[in-house]
């Protein structure tokens, strides 16, 4: 009997390496294993998100993201990872139904290349004293070149001194200006007006500000920034793939140029002297504008990518677009 037991024992022992290498592949994708939002308002949007990368050959696949505690939900940006591919695992808590001090986890599973699971440990210190509404400061979908607003209300219930001192972003395109518009028997309400400033570029804007509080415990107020700045112009496809031709052949494509307002294309350029391209400008102003292309390849084998400048009256700066290809020999 003491010599089962034993070698049960050594079975044991020289399977844990093995058991604690199989949990630690799927531990290392995470760029990080646990996360802190800090205090936070009541009614604030709380959301983090962590990067998962494939370090393997072999292709990963999540099957399953869940939660411990109903305070938090979480889902992946995508389930099948090739290699070198990332996701990301978007983390959320409820700071409307659930106050004061939450800790859940995250659960993500994986089935690919073999079973593992990694647990995300998360909290949270939601204020009691502090509602903000809405829960971010969200501009949506804005034009560049254009300044935006947008408003969220913040209230107080607690000291009669309670004051807001100024909103901390360290983003230059972004203004924010604090009103007190309300002050009675211990409650006080405060709006804070954001401006996204002309200068803001094409691109996502999501940052986290920090509204400055004389509170001495709890200084800073968290709140979330969020807009889409979409190009006046775009072009679909930006880069046309012509193909693998050979010398002579004619090769027909379309480019569509969508705009805001309607606008007139006033020339179109090429950047090399391959003299291969002709097109038919429109005659009529339009929001959306199609420009056909024809390519006649030219004998000279090789490689060749074109780029094209589109004017357009009242723009400073022209719209372009690229194709590529390859001109086979005979």
């Amino acid at each position: 009997m003491f010599r089962n037991v034993f070698f049960l024992l050594l079975t044991v022992l020289a399977a844990s390496p093995a058991a604690a290498q199989q949990r630690s592949w799927a531990h290392k994708m995470f760029a990080e294993e646990k996360h802190d939002f800090g205090v936070v308002a009541r009614g604030a949007e709380v959301v983090h998100r962590v990067r998962v990368k494939n370090l393997y050959e072999e292709e990963v696949h999540i099957s399953n993201v869940k939660t411990a505690c109903g305070c938090t939900a979480a889902e992946a940006s995508k389930t099948t990872l090739k290699t070198g591919e990332e996701a990301t695992i978007r983390i959320e808590m409820d700071t409307k139904r659930f106050t004061r001090k939450k800790e859940s986890s995250v659960i993500v599973t994986f089935d690919r290349p073999r079973f593992a699971e990694v647990r995300i440990p998360v909290s949270v210190y939601i204020r009691t004293d502090v509602v903000i509404t809405p829960g971010s400061a969200n501009f949506g979908d804005v034009a560049v070149g254009e300044p935006h607003v947008a408003k969220v209300d913040v209230a107080y219930a607690g000291r009669d001194d309670w004051r807001i001192k100024g909103v901390k972003t360290l983003n230059d395109h972004l203004e924010a200006k604090v009103v007190e518009t309300k002050r009675e028997a211990g409650t006080v309400n405060y709006e804070v007006h954001f401006r996204l400033k002309e200068t803001a570029p094409v691109g996502a804007v999501r940052q986290l500000v920090q509204i400055q509080t004389d509170d001495e415990n709890a200084p800073q107020v968290p709140l979330l920034v969020e807009a889409r700045v979409e190009p006046d112009f775009t072009v679909t496809p930006p880069v046309i793939a012509m193909g693998r031709v050979t010398p002579g052949q004619v090769v027909r494509k379309s480019v569509v140029l969508r705009g805001k307002q309607p606008f007139r294309i006033e020339k179109i350029e090429c950047e090399t002297d391959l003299e291969a391209f002709a097109t038919k400008l429109p005659d009529r102003n339009a929001p959306v504008q199609v420009l056909p292309l024809t390519f006649t390849a030219p004998d000279r084998p090789g490689d060749f990518v074109e780029e094209f400048t589109v004017t357009i009256p009242g723009r400073d700066e022209p719209v372009t677009f690229k194709a590529y290809g390859t001109i086979a020999v005979n």
